[in-house]
């Protein structure tokens, strides 16, 4: 499936003790990077709605293989390995913007639920062709 990038500042309220983006922003990070590939498709949280469903991330795991800091400005890369049943199974690369090094790697399952219920639902075949169609 075709890559999806987006940038991203990172602001300084975001490091820890040793001046380094803390580690559990990296899954906002991961989060907001799939917000955006799916508005980008326009799919945007009034259309998941008129769908009756929401993607929620289910499980996550991130590699942290180099810092970033404050004021850096990342090159987050996001793409879908697979979507079936409930499931969709999205990667995910951090790089510093114009830099081949990898500071992040991570693999998240999505889980596409009934927001009144919080259990999982099929994904609608709408969602499936769109983001299947790039």
């Amino acid at each position: 499936m075709q890559i999806f990038k987006t940038l991203l500042r990172v602001r300084h309220y975001e490091m820890d003790a040793l001046g380094h983006v803390n580690n559990a922003v990296y899954q906002n990070y991961l989060e907001q990077a799939a917000i955006e590939h799916s508005e980008h498709l326009g799919l945007t949280f009034d259309v998941y709605r008129e769908l009756g469903g929401v993607f929620v991330m289910r499980r996550v795991e991130i590699e942290y293989l180099h810092p970033a800091v404050a004021s850096d400005t990342l090159e987050i890369m996001t793409w879908l390995r697979e979507m079936r049943g409930t499931r969709a199974y999205r990667q995910y690369e951090i790089r510093k913007q114009n830099q081949e090094d990898l500071l992040v790697t991570a693999e998240a399952l999505w889980v596409w639920v009934d927001p009144k219920t919080m259990r999982p639902r099929g994904i609608p075949k709408m969602l499936l062709e769109k983001f299947l169609q790039i």
